[in-house]
């Protein structure tokens, strides 16, 4: 019997070496140096950073999963670090701490590695705007969030979500991960449960470009209810959003190389990453700030084909445009929709632009923003001497030029385009005879230049929609080479 017993210690001992020496090991071939930074004092959470050979100015924070009860950091965390600087990739891995129930403290730590990744920029041969997240299964849920709730300085540029989590609906999503995450009240409240359902923080312009990674027979992770209502509420925003589903490999396959699709999953990947234009460094940084004709209302993949997308094609890779249009918004604080209430002009304030172009007035003319309108010049002088605070000092000419000397940031006011319908109330005579007027004796007063759509776009009537009011696509062509032509 003893020695039964003693044979199966034996085999015992042998199976569990023989998973130990199966289990594949981080790939540093490529990797220039390896080190790990405290993200908190107390040394709880950590982030281990993988610096590549050859810098490609790409960097990526992986975020692993485990039901927000452990960390699954292998194959879902450090073994990408050889397939990611082989690459040129500066890759991250954030062991951050578990929830138990506070969300704030998984959030926290991850937001940490990102900042600590974009101030580090410099010293690690990375393009601070062009660092992504990739997360795996709660961990893709938590890059979900940290990708559509963050502050501007902690939201990633874009996002790699491995059979996320998506739902905090225990009914529809992973029980455990929503029980963990929110906490045992938590988790029953349908306000926390919907703000953190990320499909519903997806916001048109603002939430980074994703690709979405799942297998379709995945059991733990319903695809239908968390990976695809997160793609569905990408494109319906008109966001950038990619997906891959593979027949099979269920769950938490990772970069684990028994997944039956590793290879075409890294080639997938890495055509995808690829494809994903970052800013080219040093470029002059335009935020486009607006209404709906801005945001590009009616043009589908708005994101690619509104205004701001064609002006940045128009002025090339010198430039990085960035389009912080909100459909029905106003300059009256007053109004209805008042685009300074926006997290778009958080946003647009954040990015600390080089030149601003703002296009708002159409939405005041409505007679319940309208009644409002004495108020107009004095909201429009918030907005600029919000983002242009030395406009407080009168402007200067420069003697030789005769000229203003130009702010920073450049500040363009343009005129609305005509209305050619009353659509929504909307007044045309009201912009050309309260609007605009105000507008040039703002520009007049800080020295700011007046981009005149009203004037420029008045014989191109054949380029709007139906409705009168909004550009079609060739309209935002034409918008976008009126304003391009200023900029030049």
């Amino acid at each position: 019997m003893k020695k039964r017993l003693t044979l199966f210690g034996m085999l015992l001992l042998a199976l569990t070496m023989q998973a130990q020496w199966a289990q594949p090991k981080e790939d540093l071939s490529n990797t220039a140096r390896k080190f790990t930074i405290d993200l908190t004092e107390d040394g709880k959470a950590q982030m281990v950073c993988y610096l590549p050979v050859t810098p490609s100015g790409k960097a990526i924070v992986g975020v692993p999963g485990g039901g927000y009860s452990v960390l699954s950091n292998t194959h879902e965390g450090y073994l990408a670090c050889g397939w990611m600087n082989g690459r040129g990739i500066a890759y991250f891995v954030v062991n951050y701490r578990l929830p138990n129930g506070d969300r704030t403290i998984p959030m926290g730590d991850v937001q940490k590695g990102i900042r600590t990744v974009r101030d580090s920029a410099s010293v690690w041969g990375i393009n601070p705007h062009d660092v992504g997240i990739m997360g795996f299964s709660a961990g893709g849920h938590l890059s979900s969030v940290v990708s559509t709730l963050s502050d501007y300085d902690a939201r990633p540029d874009f996002s790699i979500l491995f059979y996320p989590v998506i739902s905090m609906d225990e009914r529809v999503s992973h029980k455990w991960s929503c029980i963990n995450f929110l906490g045992e009240e938590g988790h029953k409240d349908p306000k926390l449960v919907g703000q953190y359902s990320t499909q519903n923080a997806v916001r048109r312009h603002l939430t980074p470009p994703a690709l979405i990674i799942s297998a379709s027979d995945d059991r733990l992770v319903p695809l239908v209810t968390n990976g695809i209502q997160y793609y569905s509420a990408m494109r319906m925003a008109g966001n950038d959003c990619s997906m891959l589903v593979y027949p099979t490999g269920d769950h938490g396959f990772g970069f684990g190389p028994w997944f039956k699709y590793h290879d075409q999953m890294l080639a997938d990947l890495g055509n995808w990453l690829d494809h994903l234009k970052a800013p080219k460094p040093g470029a002059v940084k335009v935020a486009c700030i607006g209404n709906s004709i801005t945001d590009g209302h009616g043009i589908d993949m708005a994101t690619a084909y509104g205004y701001p997308a064609e002006l940045q094609k128009i002025l090339g890779d010198n430039y990085w445009v960035k389009n912080f249009g909100v459909s029905g918004r106003t300059m009256l604080n007053k109004g209805d929709m008042p685009y300074m209430n926006e997290l778009a002009w958080k946003d647009a304030l954040a990015f600390e632009p080089d030149v601003v172009v703002i296009k708002l007035g159409t939405n005041d003319t409505k007679p319940q923003n309208w009644q409002y309108g004495a108020e107009f010049k004095q909201d429009l002088e918030q907005m600029l001497l919000t983002l242009c605070p030395a406009l407080k000092q009168p402007a200067k000419k420069n003697k030789r030029a005769r000229a203003y000397e130009p702010t920073k940031p450049l500040i363009y006011l343009c005129t609305p385009i005509p209305a050619l319908k009353p659509s929504w109330d909307i007044n045309d005579s009201i912009i050309v005879n309260g609007v605009i007027p105000i507008q040039q004796e703002v520009a007049q007063k800080y020295g700011l230049k007046v981009i005149d759509l009203h004037t420029l776009f008045a014989g191109d009537a054949d380029k709007m929609q139906d409705d009168g009011i909004h550009p079609d696509g060739k309209g935002a062509r034409r918008i976008a080479e009126i304003v391009a032509g200023a900029i030049k």
